[in-house]
């Protein structure tokens, strides 16, 4: 063997990667570039887990966990805050009601939740999903929320506001949207939004580490949450996002939420009619908004097409990319508020990708 290659498969062998020396060798790169967000103090710990041909291909932790412990990131039980990669498990839930006929993606919000005000238009579920009814985003310190505020009471936040544009003319990516799916959800099931995505998506996936987050009471491996200042990384901000646990509310792994992703590349599932309508782009005025129905569905730079999503929220960041073609899916989970690096993590998914035998754009 290749003394370097038997060198480099030294530093690995307590990490789960698979492959040949080729794709060794790019694990080696993107590792580094991965331990070079460490080095800068770009991100105070990180977690991967890349998947592929529905095996373990690469994960490891990098930093801490809690910068003060000198805790060390475990990719398969360290929890973060995913953000607004909660929007495509609460699209699986969303999903399976509608395969059940409780739900009906074309039919008014008024339908199942009556109570909301009135506007101009009226509006579907399915532009709900798909960003295209007309909610507005966040203003102020709505992003950084720290009130009490269970779904339906925090319809109080937004309820009063005009739409943006007529539904379906226009695109406002806003967690508010999904505020108003989980509350329908809740109206025709007659549970808790939390309980019905537990025991119809979380349970039967094998997610055990994925739990709507309850302030308070973190799990005890959760990470600390950071963001970053002049000084260095500071605990983040007190948030509470009970009332958006469908648009980002979720705590997971890298390795829960990788694992996830590995359900969308099943052929029967990806085949399903109804699953095929959630990772489909929609239209607007003959431009794609690069937005199914809570998922983004988007191609690289080489025109290879992947779906998944992309959470920025207070103390967390999250990347989770699903590739059908490569078979592939990548989980990246973060504890640090907005860190600006997601042009080094595409440029580790790009690494991992080159290796692949199957690299054509689709």
């Amino acid at each position: 063997m290749n003394p370097i290659i038997k060198y480099l498969k030294s530093l690995f062998a307590s990490q789960r990667v698979i492959g040949g020396d080729k794709e060794l060798l790019g694990k080696i790169q993107a590792d580094q570039i991965l331990q070079k967000l460490i080095d800068e103090q770009r991100v105070p710990g990180l977690a991967i887990t890349v998947r592929k041909n529905n095996e373990v291909y690469f994960e490891k932790g990098y930093g801490f966990a809690d910068v003060e412990q000198q805790s060390t990131v475990d990719p398969q039980n360290t929890i973060f805050r995913i953000a607004s990669v909660s929007k495509p498990i609460a699209a699986a839930a969303l999903a399976t009601m509608v395969e059940e006929g409780l739900l009906d993606l074309d039919a008014s919000i008024y339908k199942y939740v009556p109570y909301f005000p009135q506007k101009e238009f009226d509006f579907t579920l399915r532009q709900l999903a798909g960003h295209t009814a007309g909610i507005r985003g966040y203003r102020g310190g709505e992003y950084g929320l720290n009130k009490p505020l269970g779904i339906k009471g925090s319809l109080a936040l937004f309820q009063d506001d005009d739409l943006l544009f007529e539904p379906g003319k226009g695109f406002q990516y806003t967690s508010f949207d999904w505020v108003l799916i989980s509350l329908a959800m809740q109206e025709v099931s007659g549970v808790p939004f939390a309980d019905y995505v537990r025991d119809r998506i979380l349970m039967p996936y094998g997610l055990k580490n994925t739990f709507p987050e309850a302030p308070g009471d973190l799990p005890p491996n959760c990470s600390t949450f950071y963001s970053k200042g002049r000084l260095g990384f500071r605990k983040a901000i007190p948030v509470n996002n009970a009332y958006k646990l469908a648009g980002g509310g979720y705590l997971s792994t890298a390795s829960d939420i990788a694992r996830f992703g590995q359900v969308y590349l099943d052929s029967k599932f990806r085949e399903n009619t109804i699953q095929s309508q959630f990772l489909t782009s929609g239209i607007i005025n003959g431009t794609p908004t690069y937005y199914g129905l809570g998922w983004q569905v988007t191609q690289d730079k080489l025109g290879r097409t992947y779906y998944g999503h992309v959470g920025n929220g207070v103390g967390g960041y999250a990347v989770f990319y699903v590739y059908p073609k490569q078979d592939m899916v990548f989980s990246i989970l973060m504890n640090c508020t907005n860190p600006g690096v997601l042009d080094s993590l595409e440029e580790v998914i790009s690494v991992f990708l080159r290796d692949v035998n199957s690299n054509t754009p689709t």
